[in-house]
């Protein structure tokens, strides 16, 4: 937590600074929201990222990205490997809980590979629109717009350098395939590719043995992306990608659906999607990306774990096993937590932000102003970046809320929990038992 408030810190004096904005001000609030965004890789703006700030200034933002898309402790961890000073006992724990589903060694070598993974996925990311974009601007304009994007893409940000995200490019299969990659790619956890990695090496010819964590994330993406776009699709064909063709259709619903899970890219107007489109967007973006990510929300594996939890109650069964595999009980009660606590943070914050919101309008407004507040606020704790355009619209405390709401979610909901009441469980007094009816 220190180490990103002191990022964003940092952030918002370089934003300050009048050589970081065309007009040469911006107010406090907005610096500190913008450098909050970019650190916690949510993508929400109250400034447009392309017209109001110079070329310096959007250097701020993308290097604030890319700190926190990797994570403040990876990075340093990484200089001291790089300039060969010994990590600390306590910083190799810390990364492990960042990184590791299980106590291992190799600590050292998973951050090296988190950073040749970065590194190799981004600079794939920015040749391949370097190249796709020299037919549309100059070479070296088209080298920073690739720089920038893929590095915001990659990091799940959402930051982009034109006013209207990607809806330009709404029908370019080549766009849309490159950003998506780089997105889910950002979203599925260094973990999961370590594994991958690891496990292909070692397995020489022979059958692969992946992680309980590895093949719950791989098939909760498979079936997130696959619903979200075709819900998108069903709901939204009569309306928004109404008069598309059908590769249109396709790329829009597919890239609405994988942006959600904390990307913050669009290729269509939020404000325009159905009611319906919406709430289920609003589900994808508590859900968010995988433990161990660039993106935020409660994750994937806990809905996956609270409903394998489900599912064995319903059967009378006390473990939670998966793959053939039985899950903690600690991990099945952390999972329980996460979401009480997480929804708990998001209702509290979405009704002081409609207390902070003037009183002044018709009740059609009213209702409007009622769910794009309620997105707004999902889309910042899963540092999404999503909005229906009630970002630019809040007032000063409604900004420092969503300040608030985005760190959470980047560090996470249980550390921030341990903040308050301790790491250490605390047994307490345990009196007689009596039960009580639910449900």
């Amino acid at each position: 937590m220190s180490s990103y408030l002191v990022t964003i810190g940092v952030g918002t004096f370089l934003l300050l600074l009048p050589a970081s904005t065309v007009s040469g001000t911006i107010s406090l609030i907005d610096a500190i929201f913008t450098a909050t965004s970019a650190v916690c890789v949510t993508g929400l703006i109250v400034v447009d990222t392309g017209s109001y700030f110079t070329l310096f200034g959007q250097h701020v933002i993308l290097a604030l990205i890319q700190l926190g898309g990797l994570g403040v402790m990876t990075v340093s961890v990484t200089i001291f490997l790089m300039i060969g000073k010994k990590v600390s006992f306590k910083q190799r724990m810390a990364m492990q809980d960042l990184f590791a589903h299980t106590p291992r060694e190799d600590i050292n070598q998973l951050v090296k590979s988190i950073l040749w993974f970065t590194v190799i996925t981004e600079l794939s990311g920015i040749l391949l629109l370097t190249f796709h974009w020299t037919k549309e601007f100059p070479l070296t304009e088209a080298l920073y717009m690739a720089v920038f994007h893929s590095v915001s893409a990659f990091c799940n940000a959402g930051f982009s350098l034109f006013a209207n995200s990607f809806m330009d490019y709404t029908g370019d299969v080549f766009i849309n395939v490159v950003i998506c990659t780089l997105i889910i790619f950002g979203g599925i956890g260094f973990p999961v590719v370590y594994d991958i990695y690891k496990t292909v090496l070692r397995s020489q010819g022979k059958r692969v043995k992946l992680s309980v964590q590895t093949k719950t994330v791989l098939i909760t993406t498979g079936i997130l992306i696959l619903a979200g776009t075709a819900v998108f699709w069903s709901v939204e064909q009569n309306a928004s990608i109404q008069g598309h063709s059908f590769v249109g259709r396709f790329l829009t619903s597919l890239f609405q659906s994988i942006t959600c899970r904390t990307a913050g890219f669009n290729t269509i107007n939020i404000a325009t999607l159905g009611n319906a489109t919406l709430a289920f967007m609003i589900f994808l973006m508590y859900v968010g990306a995988s433990p161990g990510s660039c993106g935020g929300g409660v994750k994937k594996t806990t809905p996956a774990v609270l409903g394998k939890f489900a599912w064995s109650r319903m059967r009378n069964k006390i473990r939670v096993n998966m793959f053939k595999k039985s899950i903690p009980k600690d991990t099945v009660t952390k999972s329980t937590s996460l979401v009480v606590i997480s929804m708990t943070i998001i209702l509290s914050a979405f009704f002081l932000l409609l207390l902070s919101t003037p009183e002044n309008m018709d009740s059609g407004e009213h209702h409007s102003q009622f769910l794009s507040y309620f997105f707004e606020v999902v889309s910042a704790f899963g540092t999404v970046g999503l909005s229906m355009g009630a970002t630019t619209q809040m007032t000063c405390p409604g900004k420092f809320l969503i300040i608030i709401i985005m760190l959470i979610g980047r560090v996470g909901v249980l550390t921030f929990s341990y903040l308050i009441a301790g790491v250490e469980l605390i047994t307490g007094i345990e009196y007689a038992e009596e039960n009580i009816m639910i449900g």
